[in-house]
């Protein structure tokens, strides 16, 4: 594939707003992925290529959680674990198996998913302190390990999921749930990409100037995340599932 400036003019900026976007409430992918594609950049090299630059937002968007002290270990290593062991299993499958099957499925789920989303009663600021209860160790164990299969396999809304499963189901605040889900995204991010430059498709030219655009709206996203919690992401989660419902109707 030949490199052209129309490439980076389309990409870059689209990168900057899907950074800014995961930072805030996850799924960034869906404005992402599509910025490759539009830039004429075949489909699987597209998906490679585009975990290659969201890893990079990724961990930029992490480092500044990290440093905020949002990040409890004891409940990120065996999460990490589970993430790797899942994403590095849906990478696998993705290379061989359609995703049709899971689009039909998240057809059904995303509404629903909006539906508890929305209610104020479930999705709000809490107490700023984790506690490690048998219910939160639960689900994050489990969240971590199907959602990093989910990201391997197909991967758009991954922190989004993994925010409104602390958050909704764990009772987490939404500050350390979104820390929380940032390690383990990136690091279902890493071993996805790894199975994918393994297999040769990612295109690292363009991977490359886009990640540094990524990493400039992961940065600017974790600020906003840190300082106004669940004033602005919430909203930005209802807009990442409408968005991903839309386009696996093949509205966009």
């Amino acid at each position: 594939m030949t490199l052209t400036p129309q490439m980076f003019l389309i990409v870059c900026p689209l990168l900057f707003l899907g950074g800014l976007v995961d930072a805030i409430g996850g799924g960034g992918g869906l404005i992402t992925l599509p910025a490759y594609m539009l830039a004429g950049v075949p489909v699987h090299q597209a998906i490679a290529t585009n975990k290659l630059s969201s890893t990079c937002g990724t961990a930029l968007a992490t480092v500044r959680f990290i440093r905020e002290g949002l990040v409890n270990w004891r409940l990120a290593v065996p999460t990490v674990l589970m993430a790797v062991i899942g994403s590095t299993l849906g990478a696998n499958l993705s290379l061989a198996v359609s995703a049709d099957i899971m689009e039909k499925v998240l057809v059904f789920v995303l509404p629903v998913v909006a539906i508890v989303v929305l209610s104020p009663r479930l999705f709000r600021d809490g107490d700023n302190e984790l506690h490690l209860t048998k219910k939160v160790w639960t689900v994050a164990i489990l969240s971590s390990l199907l959602v990093g299969f989910y990201d391997g396999f197909y991967g758009p809304g991954t922190g989004t999921f993994l925010i409104i499963a602390f958050t909704v189901l764990g009772g987490i605040d939404p500050r350390r749930a979104n820390a929380q889900a940032k390690v383990i995204n990136l690091s279902s991010n890493i071993a996805g990409l790894t199975v994918f430059i393994l297999n040769g498709q990612v295109f690292f030219p363009l991977g490359i100037a886009a990640a540094v655009c990524n990493m400039a709206g992961n940065y600017v996203g974790a600020g906003l995340a840190i300082n106004k919690g669940s004033r602005i992401t919430r909203p930005v989660i209802i807009l990442v599932l409408g968005l991903l419902f839309l386009k696996i109707m093949g509205v966009i």
